[in-house]
Formats: C-alpha cells, structure tokens, sequence
C-alpha cells in the first residue's frame, strides 16, 4: 500500500449520518431479540403454549423468507431514507400497541390474536428498516471509509439481538413485557428521529447521481437482479453462513444442558459466544479497508468455521469412552468459529454493494441476500437437530458446518472472478 493510499484512508471517516443508518440497523434488530426473553411472562400474562411462543418466534422470520426481494425492492423504488423511516415508524408502532396489550390497554380477549398481527407488522417494518441500510452507507461514505461503515453495518444483526437478550430480562422483571415493548418504541423513535435528522433527503442525492433510464422501473430492477449471477452467488454464501451459524449458537444452550452446563454459565457463555460475531464483522471491515481482497477474506472466514466447528463438536466414540477436546477448548473453537463467521457478513454487503446489477438495485440485491439468510436460518436448525437425534447427540454436527463452509469457500473463488472483472486493478 503506497503512502497516498494510506493517507486517503487515514483521512476518510465514517460520517455521523452513516452511524445513524446503522443505528437504525440495531434498533430494527433489537425488535427480532426482545420475545425470547419475554416468552415465560407472555406465558405467565397471557397463557400462550409453547406452539404459539414459537409461532410469534418465527414469524419475522417467514416475513424475511417470503418478502425479503420484494422489500429490497420497494426500498429502491420509494428511495433509502424513506424506506428506513417507514421501517422504524411501523416497528415503533406496532411495539407501542403491543405494549397497551400487555398493559391490558388493547386486545381484550383477543390479546394474543393482536400479538401475532402486530409481530407480523413489525416483520415487514424490520425488512425495510434494514434493507436499504448498505445503499445508505455506501452513498453517504467516501470511498476510503466505506469499507469500514459496511463492516459496521455486518454487526447490526448480532448486536441487536445481543442486546435485547442482555437488558430485556432485566427490563421485564422491572416493569413486566409490556413496559419492555413501550421501551423499544421510543428507541426506534430515537432512531428514525436521528436518521431523518441526518440523512439527507432522497431526492436530492438523487439529483446529482447520474440519470437513470425511464424503464428504471420495479419490473427492470427486478429483472436485472434475477438476472443477473453475482446477486445469486451472494445470497447463496449469505445462506450457507446464516444457517450454520444459527444453528450453532441457536443449539448452545440445549448442548450445554446436555453437558451438565448450569443454566446461568449456559446463558453467560452463549451471549459471549454470539458476541464474538460482532468481533468479526468489525475485524473484516477494518481489514477491508485495508485492501485485503473480499473473496480472500470470505475463505478465512469459512475456513475459520469449518475448522472451529471440527474442533468444537468431533469426537470418536460415545459417552464416557468419547475421545475429543476438553470443554475448554471446545469453547474455544465455538468462539473462534463465530468470530471467524463474523467477517463474512460484512464482506457479503460489500460485494452486495459493489456488484449489483447497477445503483438502483442495490437495495434489491441486498433483499435477495435477507431472503437466502432467512431461508437458510428457517431450515438449517431443524436438520441439524434431526442429524443429532439420529445419532444420539451433537457430535456429528461439525459434518453440516462443514459441508456448509465448504460450499462457502468454492462460491467465494467464483464471486473473486465476477468482482476482478467487475472491479479490474487499475
């Protein structure tokens, strides 16, 4: 790296507008973590089975399996900043009346049938809340700083979860679930007051972008992601990512129930676990910006969970006679292999910024890539619970890490073609 590159870096900042659109981020995906730690008092208020928990656990992600290309597409048709705003306006409403319900306010006997309505609401808010967020940042950081702003946009995801797992319990033992939904809309208030704020307007950016075409339309957007490879292979090592990297972490706690893991460590070392995601994504960015080429680093990443899940999880034999690891170490290799994970979100938005069909798809192709996630999250858990049900434990489920980072790594060398010939070294 020459000394110019260095200083053009070094001087390039993340704006204050891009922390807000990350902000944003989180705030969306506090919204996805805060019913976990409120199912027992939902249970408790409302009399809701496991079924039912589990049904409102799942449905912002269905909203994301079923609606995410279609949201990445509304986002490029209605502009960024709006559709950031709409996104926060529908989930700090609809956790402002989730909140009269569980303050008895709203819903009547008919309270749990206005839970699931409204987390079907904050569903869709959740996926154009996030959606434009790496349009966002690429057009409102200079060049030198994108990659770093990307980076932090990759932790958007875990930190929101985290966070909600973290202060959630606290907040609904202080003042009960509803108090806990009431918290989280002014918080998305705070948020969408910021990013209007700060955010420059839509139309005036799009003013002094180059002009588009007249059949720049949702139909030519859509058919020009679909269309096209490079959004494919993206949403295709999103997916082999997100699946086993929630499957991992998602089954931490029922593994160490089955190692005899107290229920309090188990809580401590899975949040530390996941924490070490966030870790990753801001090592990537940083490492990004430091020129190391994207597909270079997407194979780290795989390689580093493929080779954390071997760790952590294979063994020979059963039982007491099992040969593997000691517990520390297989810690050890969870935490690395979630860190290692880390880096491939904050690449995989690069690239989605970088290779989409063309500016006004990026959002779209960012859509796809929320959809293959949230497909690959809703099937890869209940595979790697039937592998481990047919064996008779968990010590088989480095094979579908693997397999899954494997699969990473080949498309990583193919999307290194695209992006070489999409970006020739001048």
């Amino acid at each position: 790296m020459t000394a110019a590159v260095r200083s053009n870096s070094a001087s390039a900042r993340v704006p204050v507008a891009a922390f807000a659109v990350v902000l944003g981020g989180v705030s969306a995906a506090l919204h996805l973590g805060k019913l976990p730690p409120a199912v027992p008092a939902l249970q408790a208020s409302l009399g809701i089975d496991l079924v039912e928990a589990g049904f409102l656990l799942s449905l912002v992600q269905v909203a994301s399996m079923t609606l995410g290309l279609l949201a990445g597409l509304a986002a490029d048709s209605i502009g960024l900043r709006r559709s950031m705003l709409v996104g926060l306006a529908v989930l700090t409403a609809a956790s402002l009346l989730g909140g009269a319900v569980g303050a008895g306010l709203l819903g009547g006997s008919h309270a749990v049938l206005w839970l699931f309505v409204l987390r079907a609401a904050e569903g869709i808010g959740f996926l154009m809340a996030v959606m434009p967020g790496p349009g966002l940042i690429r057009a409102l950081t200079p060049a030198g700083a994108d990659k770093a702003a990307l980076g932090l946009w990759g932790a958007y995801m875990p930190l929101g979860v985290a966070l909600a797992l973290l202060i959630g319990p606290a907040l609904i033992a202080w003042g009960g679930w509803g108090d806990w939904w009431w918290t989280l809309s002014l918080v998305s208030a705070g948020a969408a007051l910021w990013v209007w704020l700060s955010v420059p307007r839509d139309r005036p950016r799009a003013a002094g972008a180059s002009p588009q075409p007249a059949s720049s339309g949702w139909a030519s957007r859509l058919r020009e992601t679909v269309g096209a490879r490079a959004p494919w292979l993206i949403a295709l090592t999103f997916a082999v990512y997100s699946s086993q990297w929630m499957a991992v972490i998602g089954f931490l706690p029922a593994i160490y129930a089955d190692a005899k893991v107290p229920a309090a460590w188990s809580a401590v070392l899975t949040a530390l676990a996941a924490a070490m995601n966030i870790v990753g994504n801001l090592m990537g960015g940083r490492w990004l910006q430091r020129g190391v080429a994207p597909e270079r680093l997407l194979q780290w990443g795989f390689l580093t969970m493929a080779l954390g899940g071997v760790a952590a999880f294979a063994q020979v034999g059963q039982g007491a006679q099992a040969l593997g690891l000691p517990p520390a170490l297989r810690y050890a290799a969870i935490c690395a292999f979630s860190l290692g994970g880390g880096m491939v979100p904050a690449t995989l938005f690069l690239l989605g910024v970088r290779l989409a069909p063309g500016p006004s798809t990026v959002s779209t192709t960012v859509g796809l890539m929320q959809q293959a996630s949230s497909l690959g999250q809703f099937l890869a858990p209940p595979a790697v619970a039937w592998l481990a049900h047919r064996v008779g434990g968990w010590h088989w489920t480095w094979a579908a890490t693997l397999a899954c980072s494997l699969a990473g790594m080949a498309v990583a060398v193919r999307l290194g073609r695209i992006r070489q010939v999409a970006e020739p070294t001048p």
